[in-house]
């Protein structure tokens, strides 16, 4: 089904859960900028509070982690006239059109999903029944606001799929094409952070070890250090991309330098063939600096005026209940609901 009626939207999302780092920027923060930016799509970004309590959280943390976020957005360049970005419980639309698709979500595609095996591991019956539905409000994120296109990592893709599956099994149960089948848009360099000092796992704010990742609330000194001590092997830069294959920490300081300067792996392997890491790692602690070092200044500032925070907050819901309403409404007329 063509998606030539919709109106090109992105929408996306982050859990407040806190601690944003380098992979919360390149993986998603520069590309909902960059899309922004780019002029092509309404942009829709939200703070997915109602995902973060699938797990618990402490709501005093809760509350300051959801304004942090949203300073983070905005220190990365997101502006609140020119986007529409709010915390998604503000718009009781999500969970209303969520429970519409638990109904159309069926339980073997649940259990299917790849996350859920690896959070619920050996305990799945202790695990939060949101935690195991989650992906159909995560397509009600999505669908509510009738989003033609998602920026999202590869660990997301799943995810999307499903949502194509909900929108194309609601659109074939009543005979309509009321929603669109979203397309994913997976690109940029480094969609996937690495973790400095296992290239092989994933940049992770969970991981007990400071240095292994750069945070977004890191000092300038900081982000450098964490560079220059990166786990590299002994041999210098290839001249090739194909000469990264079987070197994950050194596949992935290219892919960040990549991300960071708007450019393709390809060139900065060009650029930096037969450098040694400790040439390189000092290059790009010196370009990550010139990068991410505003980003922390301005959350702290932005996080100074919570009251402020808080009123973006609350403009950018009423503009994404403005989208989400009628769509909403004419979900549930298609259902069969009696509405007064």
């Amino acid at each position: 089904m063509s998606d030539a009626k919709f109106t090109p939207r992105v929408f996306s999302g982050i859990q407040p859960s806190g601690g944003l780092t380098l992979g919360n920027y390149l993986g998603a923060m520069k590309r909902f900028v960059d899309m922004q930016n780019a002029g092509t799509h309404e942009c829709i970004y939200c703070m997915v509070d109602l995902h973060a309590i699938t797990v618990w959280q402490d709501p005093a943390d809760l509350t300051r982690n959801t304004r942090e976020l949203c300073a983070g957005f905005i220190a990365a360049g997101i502006d609140p006239e020119n986007s529409i970005l709010f915390n998604q419980s503000q718009v009781p639309e999500h969970a209303q059109l969520g429970w519409i698709f638990n109904c159309v979500a069926r339980m073997g595609w649940m259990g299917r999903m790849t996350q859920w095996k690896d959070k619920a591991g050996k305990n799945a019956e202790a695990a939060s029944l949101g935690l195991f539905a989650y992906p159909a409000l995560m397509a009600a994120d999505i669908l509510i606001y009738h989003a033609t296109h998602v920026p999202v990592g590869e660990d997301q893709k799943q995810h999307l799929e499903l949502t194509r599956d909900i929108a194309a099994k609601f659109n074939h149960d009543f005979g309509t094409d009321f929603f669109p089948i979203t397309e994913p848009v997976i690109e940029g360099a480094a969609t996937r952070v690495m973790n400095l000092q296992d290239g092989t796992k994933k940049m992770s704010k969970s991981d007990p070890s400071d240095r292994t990742r750069i945070n977004m609330t890191d000092s300038a000194d900081e982000i450098a250090k964490k560079i220059r001590k990166a786990k590299t092997d002994p041999d210098p830069l290839p001249e090739t991309v194909e000469g990264l294959e079987a070197r994950p920490e050194a596949r992935n300081l290219v892919n960040i330098w990549a991300a960071l300067a708007d450019t393709t792996v390809e060139d900065v392997v060009a650029q930096n063939a037969s450098k040694l890491f400790g040439y390189f790692k000092q290059d790009l602690a010196d370009l990550a600096v010139e990068k991410l070092a505003p980003i922390p200044s301005e959350m702290a500032r932005l996080m100074q005026d919570q009251a402020e925070i808080d009123r973006i907050l609350g403009r950018g819901a009423e503009r994404a209940r403005e989208i989400a309403a009628p769509i909403l409404a004419r979900t549930y007329d298609i259902v069969g609901m009696v509405r007064s």
